[in-house]
């Protein structure tokens, strides 16, 4: 049995990590400040005695003794990550730096959860992990995808400085049940607009794409990262390349739900990403993994749990 701290062990990604890590026998410390996780997420894995939560934001210290950290914690929508631009960069920068420093005290195993952010707005497609991207250093977004990047760049150092042994994965568009009802994410935007019958909120006119991966696919493919031969660090994309225009994303969601609504188009926001896909030939080669839950299957999940959430009081975005 390892203990494993999983910080944002609350959050969409993090409870499903957490519920996956007790599933393998191992001990888990959920650390979590609940700006965008939920205890009711983790609710479930309470009465688990290798299970505990902390409340706790990682910009301070954490006095824990564990054999891995999964790194999870930071705000990753971004009508949440740029509520408070500045508490998001200091959580990328000093808050990896205090689970670096944690796990080259305890000399345990260190994954950092990048994104696919890290890319901006990208010229190559489909991204890669060897492209450096396009990313806007004083955007409305940079407080994210800059700081996900030098999160990056502290991981990467503190491999080459002091031996520790460091993942990297770049986290593509996931969804599923536990997605926060008000994250401005299309999928979340979308379904909870459709099972409302609300207008369908498309920015620019849907060409854009977006590549989405079911949450239990991506959390395969973190723990296979973790597990995986100390010298593959990545970084590496974990995402599903099956790429979906917005536009037809909505419709999708509209006849799946039987809704009523339809769809009304707005201003594309300032640096949105046109192209969204990733390579994941690295991750097949070097894991043997790739995403096995189709679209359509994953989404039946997925409304099924806002439907439940609209049962206990009207939910709208």
């Amino acid at each position: 049995m390892k203990k494993i701290l999983v910080t944002g062990g609350a959050g969409f990604i993090g409870s499903h990590l957490c519920e996956k890590l007790l599933e393998q026998g191992n001990e888990v410390v959920c650390a979590d400040n609940f700006f965008t996780g939920s205890k009711e997420n983790v609710m479930h894995l309470m009465d688990n005695p290798y299970f505990e939560v902390v409340r706790h934001d990682i910009i301070k210290s954490l006095l824990v003794e564990v054999d891995e950290i999964y790194n999870f914690a930071c705000p990753a929508s971004p009508v949440h990550y740029q509520y408070n631009a500045i508490k998001t960069i200091k959580t990328n920068v000093l808050g990896t730096t205090n689970m670096l420093g944690l796990a080259k005290r305890l000399k345990a195993k260190f994954l950092q959860a990048s994104t696919s952010e890290v890319y901006g707005d990208p010229k190559e497609h489909p991204q890669k992990e060897t492209y450096w991207g396009n990313v806007n250093p004083i955007g409305i977004r940079s407080c994210y995808d800059e700081g996900k990047r030098v999160a990056e760049t502290l991981t990467i150092d503190y491999h080459r400085q002091n031996g520790l042994k460091i993942k990297i994965i770049r986290i593509f568009n996931t969804y599923g049940p536990r997605m926060a009802v008000n994250d401005g994410r299309v999928v979340s935007n979308f379904i909870v607009q459709a099972l409302n019958n609300q207008d369908i909120t498309v920015y620019g006119d849907g060409s854009q794409t977006r590549s989405f991966c079911y949450v239990s696919d991506l959390v395969d493919g973190a723990v296979k990262m973790m597990n995986s031969e100390d010298t593959f660090i990545g970084p590496v994309n974990l995402g599903n390349p099956v790429e979906t225009p917005i536009i037809e994303f909505a419709e999708k969601i509209i006849k799946m739900t039987g809704s009523r609504s339809k769809i009304a188009y707005k201003p594309l926001p300032k640096d949105d990403p046109i192209q969204r896909k990733p390579d994941i030939n690295l991750a097949k080669e070097n894991l043997g993994w790739k995403p096995s839950v189709e679209l359509e299957s994953g989404l039946i999940k997925t409304i099924e749990y806002f439907e439940k959430k609209l049962k206990n009081g009207k939910i709208e975005v």
